[in-house]
């Protein structure tokens, strides 16, 4: 029999989940769209393997990741109940590791990365799906392609048969309220329009509504599901180390 706390985790992450539905489905009503039109992506990078299984247990059908480390300790004990995308930054040293992991590449942000992506997956006989990274704000803390340089980027990116191009990503500037997002947002998607794109990956926990009324079809929400991540505790260098005590 299952003790309280573990009862108590699995009803929090259900009813979570029910929320972020629920919040999903009027925000594409308010837009004049289909819930059903948009993939709610669970971001479960730092998130125990326990509270992923009740999201899964609850029906999240797609789950996000950040480090492909990360990623395959939870790919080998979860399978592939759910479809698996990663997320952030992708090193081209890793991408054959992420290849083996993942279904969709949400951060495609320069040519030899997407260039390496295309030579492992003809290798493996499968394209993989991929969003174009787009740097809506030119930010310089940022990956992605600036605007400007979208269309270079997709005419050479869809060249490419390893690569399905589905369409547009991008991590827009932190604000203050969801609504101060929506320009950031609507520009992705008059980008998308332009290049006959059709998916947009945009939108996270604080601003995934916003994101939905501007045409969002897969939004990537972590905290909204699963609840504050743990503070992250630095690392101590080794005794000897440069940067930590003298020996």
């Amino acid at each position: 029999m299952l003790e309280s706390p573990v009862l108590d985790m699995q009803q929090d992450i259900r009813s979570n989940l029910e929320r972020v539905r629920e919040r999903i489905a009027r925000a594409a009503e308010r837009a004049g769209r289909r819930p059903e039109d948009v993939l709610l992506v669970g971001v479960s990078k730092t998130v125990d393997v326990g509270r992923i299984r009740a999201a899964l247990a609850a029906g999240l059908t797609a789950l996000g990741e950040n480090r492909v480390q990360e990623a395959r300790g939870k790919v080998a004990e979860l399978g592939r109940a759910a479809a698996w995308h990663l997320v952030g930054h992708l090193q081209t040293n890793k991408v054959r590791d992420a290849l083996e992991l993942f279904d969709v590449v949400h951060s495609v942000d320069r040519i030899d990365l997407a260039r390496e992506l295309d030579r492992r997956a003809r290798a493996r006989g499968r394209p993989v799906d991929a969003f174009v990274q787009v740097n809506v704000a030119v930010e310089p803390s940022k990956g992605g392609w600036p605007p400007e340089a979208v269309e270079t980027a997709v005419e050479a990116l869809t060249s490419l048969a390893g690569l399905r191009v589905r369409g547009l990503m991008t991590i827009p500037p932190a604000v203050e309220r969801p609504e101060d997002a929506r320009g950031w947002f609507r520009a992705l998607r008059k980008l998308a329009e332009r290049h006959g794109l059709a998916d947009l990956s945009m939108g996270m926990s604080g601003d995934f509504e916003v994101a939905v009324e501007e045409g969002a079809t897969m939004v990537r929400v972590g905290t909204a599901i699963f609840g504050p991540r743990p503070p992250r505790i630095p690392e101590i260098p080794p005794t000897g180390s440069p940067y930590g005590r003298p020996v």
